[in-house]
């Protein structure tokens, strides 16, 4: 067993399933979303994007692009939700703020199933 592997595995399916958790309840309600499981979804992913800067295969190279497209996304939900708890002057995150800041991490989610999904299909393509 490959313990880089391992860790590379680890930290891919973590940043998709903090993120799944994230993303997963009503779009519009605040109370769904909590900002700690945002903040840890994009430490991990942005972890998860530094494991994926030393392979140098054609593999490699989609993995990292599908970890910088849900590091995109990621950190514009937590500007989204910054600007709207601190700038915009709301005393609550309004439906739309959330929903935006929901479809954001959404689509960081997509990104992150495409890369487990990759990484699953690398997995079995390999040969012993």
């Amino acid at each position: 067993m490959n313990f880089e592997k391992v860790i590379f595995g680890f930290f891919i399916l973590l940043a998709a399933t903090l993120n799944f958790g994230f993303f997963l309840g009503p779009m519009t309600d605040p109370a769904a979303h909590d900002i700690y499981e945002l903040f840890g979804a994009l430490v991990i992913s942005l972890i998860a994007t530094m494991l994926k800067f030393g392979d140098r295969t054609q593999i490699g190279a989609i993995h990292l692009a599908t970890s910088l497209v849900a590091d995109l996304q990621l950190v514009a939900a937590a500007l989204a939700w910054g600007y709207a708890a601190h700038v915009a002057g709301n005393d609550s995150l309004t439906p739309s703020e959330m929903a935006r800041i929901v479809s954001l991490s959404g689509g960081a989610f997509l990104a992150n199933a495409v890369s487990v999904t990759m990484l699953v299909a690398e997995t079995i393509m390999q040969r012993r």
